[in-house]
């Protein structure tokens, strides 16, 4: 009798060990979402990041793309498995955009240099993403293609110093492009809007709630999704290796292009400190990397 019920006992305990252990890693999976997704809003707004690529290495672009092409139907399946995550996006999204204007205002090299060295650490994971399912001649030909015309597009803006002013209609504009930088991994809205002039404007009216600023966004958003998101899923799913590596001709060109190559010349000091944060970003970006890949996500 005395022996059944220290097996009784021990089974009991060891039930309630199990329970604990899956309350534990229901936190630690919802801690984990959460600052993922706050990982990502933040990748979604600083300069030369992109939202898209962070959604690819924690292995949710895929059920984001479902929902967002098929939201009645996938809505009941993935809303729930990507709750955390957006509620840190948008955390990580309103919290940055305040301190990164002020950032960016005072330090504009080495925080510029943060950024490039996070997406320069990010390149090998996205070359490996673009390879997965084999490389082709076109493969390599998209990519070269798709730096060309980024260099080409951003070296013709700068050299006629085009400008514009911020408007109802051109934050709808900034709003399409921060969607497509969801939809199209590795594609950065805050570099293509630099050379415009717009993307210290729309960090500042996010950072400071301007509906102004968030509505126009929003309708912007709104409209990529409606009218882009579908047929982006098509040509994923029908060209993966054409389009991912032009992706990473993008990633590469709009990079280099925000390299802060005068401030690197100004003085030793301005070198040691832009190169420091270079590698700091990049040491950061190699450390995300093997986080990510020792942390089993829920697809």
């Amino acid at each position: 009798m005395e022996e059944n019920k220290d097996i009784v006992k021990s089974q009991e305990n060891q039930t309630e060990e199990s329970i604990v252990k899956k309350e534990k890693f229901s936190v630690g999976r919802m801690i984990i979402q959460l600052s993922q997704g706050a990982l990502i809003g933040v990748g979604g707004i600083l300069p030369g990041v992109s939202g898209g690529v962070l959604c690819v290495m924690f292995g949710i672009y895929k059920p984001i793309m479902e929902l967002i092409a098929n939201p009645f139907k996938r809505l009941k399946t993935h809303a729930p498995k990507l709750f955390f995550y957006i509620i840190g996006c948008a955390a990580g999204f309103l919290g940055i955009a305040r301190l990164l204007a002020f950032v960016l205002e005072k330090y504009p090299a080495p925080s510029v240099c943060l950024f490039i060295g996070l997406i320069a650490g990010m390149l090998p994971s996205l070359w490996k993403e673009a390879g997965k399912n084999g490389r082709k001649a076109t493969s390599y030909v998209s990519l070269v293609v798709a730096a060309a015309f980024i260099f080409g597009l951003l070296i013709v803006l700068r050299l006629i110093s085009f400008q514009v002013t911020p408007n109802f209609g051109w934050f709808i504009f900034c709003g399409v492009f921060l969607a497509l930088s969801v939809f199209v991994p590795g594609l950065s809205f805050s570099t293509m809007l630099m050379p415009l002039g717009l993307y210290t404007p729309l960090v500042e009216g996010v950072g400071n709630l301007s509906f102004e600023v968030l509505i126009p966004a929003g309708i912007g958003g709104l409209l990529a999704i409606i009218l882009l998101s579908k047929a982006i899923i098509r040509f994923f799913e029908k060209y993966y290796s054409v389009a991912y590596h032009a992706i990473v001709g993008i990633v590469f060109a709009a990079t280099v292009m925000i390299i802060p190559f005068s401030d690197f010349m100004v003085s030793t000091k301005n070198f040691a400190i832009d190169a420091a944060f270079l590698v700091l970003g990049i040491v950061s970006a190699v450390l995300l990397d093997k986080f990510n890949s020792k942390v089993e996500v829920e697809k």
